[in-house]
């Protein structure tokens, strides 16, 4: 077999069967083994960005590995997007590009780029094969790296000539993940029996490490206050009593409140982010912590741990469980405290009953919430719509909330559903986007009707770059400044266009209906939705400040204000 045969044969090995890519000159001959191998099913994305990002989607979905494919130079570059994007939101994911042929390496050949160099910051490791031989063994090194402690990518680079060179070896599989110990959790039980304000404070590590029903038990059986960052949404679950939602930025005043208050902060799978702790010195300032995670690098990163534990979360989870089974943490008098923060400081604001009343943001989405079936799988974009899903959409696991966290991808949401729904080809998949966001990556419409996908698309359309008017509204003296997108095409048409059927709502009363339509639909369909371009996400904190210090509704900017400005 060849080096490109190699590349098939490992993906047979590690039960690879979905990949997506786009071809080109250098990786053809990868391509070329691809149409005898009916094993592989490939993903003829339309931008080699949204390969990446529908990897991405894939691998969020599933919990497996996402793989992408594509050519040297402009099609390498173009991938640099959505692989930066799962790093910072540590994704399991394969790159495999083609690289001009050996000889040709730092001559400025016809699209040769330093792929190695441009990409060590964003992958976890990277390679550049020199040595048609010992791809085999690269493979199954970068697939175990990728999946193996804290996810990331790897991104291996393959000269065009090595692709084509016969190689003979094939190495043996290597040997299942041991059983994880436990570490000495004798402290940390100490320390939370001995609180009388213990708080957890959970991310997106909790579904890194597949540790979703450890957690959830442990979460049960603490009967813990709980607060969860935008990537941990989900994780205790839509029936958690004790679950105070986001914190942070966006988050809910009761998290805030709670976090602000506490005198123990419990850390799992968290790396204390600035859009969640907001002003460091001023992040809960009564409070001991409790750092838990399989990194290292994150703990003591930004705010020393007073007590810190590097390991398997689930072992650790369980070990907790165990202990705290057998003798509960006495804190009724928090909890109740907590549950009245919550009833008066979380997000149960009322919808709008009047029918011809225009549609607000906060109000489709707990309707669509109400509506969609628990196990719905929602991809979002970047922008207020994305805040209001994860302020006011009811999530029972953190595999149904795929969202941008680290690097704020726009454009991310809907190749991030097409790689959902080729995870799950059963389940709904629900892109939920703005205007500004879906035209970033509006060429994938013809990657759902080419594969007949039944993903179903909801464009929030307020006719601007809606987080950025908000925040010059309210942090730059309501100067506004390259936001208006009020030149958008009829989106509704753009879809027919793909031949994707499409309606348009405006009113309150048309949401129930339009939201039933599209949910009800076999096949994809997409749903136009007018919202007002004044409508703001609250409440906010401004960047750099502490999370005390939330902004609502009563202190917006008026607009006298604003035509003084003017």
């Amino acid at each position: 077999m060849n080096g490109a045969q190699h590349i098939l044969e490992a993906f047979h090995r590690h039960n690879i069967s979905t990949v997506f890519g786009y071809p080109g000159g250098c990786i053809m001959p990868l391509y070329d083994a691809l149409v005898d191998d009916v094993g592989v099913e490939h993903v003829l994305c339309r931008h080699e960005q949204a390969c990446a990002l529908a990897a991405d989607g894939y691998a969020r979905a599933s919990g497996r590995l996402g793989v992408c494919i594509a050519t040297s130079g402009p099609g390498a570059t173009n991938l640099i997007t959505g692989v930066a994007n799962a790093h910072r939101d540590s994704i399991p994911m394969l790159v495999i590009t083609g690289q001009v042929p050996s000889g040709l390496i730092g001559t400025d050949a016809f699209q040769e780029t330093d792929v190695l160099g441009m990409t060590l910051g964003i992958v976890k490791h990277s390679y550049l094969v020199d040595d048609a031989n010992a791809l085999p063994a690269i493979m199954e090194e970068a697939i175990e790296l990728a999946q193996s402690g804290r996810p990331g990518p790897v991104w291996i680079d393959i000269p065009k000539d090595l692709l084509l060179t016969e190689v003979a070896d094939v190495p043996s599989l290597q040997p299942g993940p041991q059983q994880a110990e436990c570490p000495d959790l004798s402290q940390a039980l100490a320390m939370l029996r001995s609180a009388r304000k213990p708080l957890l404070y959970s991310g997106g590590g909790v579904s890194l490490a597949h540790s979703e029903d450890s957690f959830r038990r442990f979460a049960e059986s603490s009967a813990l206050p709980a607060v969860v960052t935008l990537k941990g949404i989900g994780n205790p679950g839509k029936h958690n009593p004790y679950n105070l939602g986001m914190l942070g930025m966006h988050g809910s005043r009761a998290a805030n409140k709670a976090v602000d208050e506490c005198d123990l902060l419990l850390v799992i799978g968290a790396r204390l982010d600035d859009r969640a702790t907001g002003k460091l010195d001023g992040f809960a300032p009564n409070a001991k912590m409790i750092h838990i995670d399989a990194d290292a690098a994150e703990i003591n990163k930004l705010r020393p741990a007073d007590l810190a534990i590097q390991g398997d979360l689930n072992a650790i989870l369980n070990g907790l469980t165990e202990t705290l089974q057998d003798k509960p943490l006495a804190i009724s008098d928090w909890q109740k405290q907590c549950r009245t923060w919550h009833t008066t400081g979380g997000f149960q604001a009322a919808d709008n009953e009047e029918p011809l009343a225009p549609i607000t943001g906060p109000a489709f989405i707990r309707q669509l919430s109400r509506i969609a079936p628990d196990d719905t799988v929602i991809a979002c974009d970047v922008g207020q719509h994305q805040m209001w899903v994860a302020q006011h959409y009811d999530f029972d696991h953190p595999r149904h909330h795929l969202t941008s966290g680290g690097l704020g991808t726009m454009g991310f949401g809907l190749p991030a559903a097409i790689g959902a729904q080729f995870a799950d080809r059963n389940s709904t998949v629900i892109n939920v986007t703005g205007d500004g966001s879906f035209m970033m990556n509006a060429q994938e419409l013809a990657t759902i009707r080419r594969y007949n996908l039944p993903v179903k698309l909801i464009v929030l359309d307020n006719q601007c770059l809606g987080m950025v008017r908000q925040q010059q509204e309210l942090f730059y003296n309501n100067r506004e400044s390259q936001i208006n997108l009020d030149d958008n095409p009829d989106f509704v048409a753009m879809a027919r266009a793909f031949d994707i059927p499409a309606l348009h709502i405006e009113r309150t009363d048309q949401i129930r209906r339009g939201i039933e339509t599209i949910i009800a639909y076999n096949g994809p369909m997409l749903l136009h939705v007018a919202i007002s371009r004044e409508e703001n996400v609250w409440p906010i904190v401004k960047p750099g400040a502490s999370n005390r210090e939330m902004i609502d509704e009563t202190r917006r900017p008026s607009k006298a204000s604003k035509e003084q400005v003017a």
